[in-house]
């Protein structure tokens, strides 16, 4: 019976990815991953022999219609991510949307992404949130930002250590300079780190301190 499991990786500490998604990379006929090469590390580490593809935003468009034929063709597939959950500022949402469409089943088996730990730890308001994932680069950031400076709920982002002085920056426009945030970086890693306390703040620490690894926002509501 064909199906596509969308299964979560590990973002740090290869110990984190359960033993049903070990199960299911096993017993499948094929695994799409983001990067082979990064994938290939965890796929060594559990012995996992599947064949692997690249599935990526660069080739997902010319790939959609072959892998469709190869699930209709009652193939078991499944898709990673470099890390965490698929379709979470990763690819996966064209896929999962094509199989719908074609009458495919679809199974997202539960497990790792790093805005979860990072909301849950940061000490701001868990009962309703906004997850942003990365701001626009240039075009639509300040739209986005005018739209965002009247949320009232938790809002989490998505960053990278050579955009993360100007988000915060940015930030402080729009946002109250004495707001609460909360900055991760490096989650279930050796060097994991969160930096709780004003987007003012923020911004003298991470100007003292050169940012580094991948970083997830906690910002505090209106």
């Amino acid at each position: 019976m064909s199906k596509l499991f969308i299964v979560s990786t590990p973002i740090g500490n290869l110990g984190d990815i359960t033993l049903r998604s070990i199960e299911v990379l096993k017993s499948v006929d094929l695994i799409l991953a983001e990067d082979t090469r990064t994938s290939s590390k965890l796929l060594k580490h559990y012995n996992i022999d599947t064949v692997v593809e690249s599935f990526h935003m660069h080739n997902e468009h010319k790939k959609l219609e072959s892998i469709i034929k190869k699930l209709r063709d009652n193939r078991e597939i499944v898709l990673i991510s470099d890390a965490g959950t698929p379709g979470i500022s990763d690819p996966g949402f064209l896929l999962v949307r094509e199989c719908i469409k074609n009458d495919l089943e679809v199974e997202c088996l539960p497990g790792p992404t790093a805005f979860v730990p990072a909301l849950v730890s940061s000490g701001l308001p868990t009962d309703r949130f906004s997850f942003e994932g990365f701001l626009p680069v240039k075009k639509g950031r300040t739209k986005r930002l005018k739209e965002l400076s009247d949320q009232t709920k938790t809002m989490v982002f998505y960053e990278s250590p050579h955009r993360i002085l100007k988000t915060l920056k940015d930030f402080s426009k729009y946002f109250n300079d004495e707001s609460q945030i909360s900055i991760s970086r490096e989650l279930t890693k050796l060097f994991e780190e969160t930096f709780r306390g004003t987007i003012k703040d923020s911004i003298e620490h991470f100007e003292k301190t050169k940012p580094k690894g991948e970083f997830v926002i906690v910002l505090s509501p209106k």
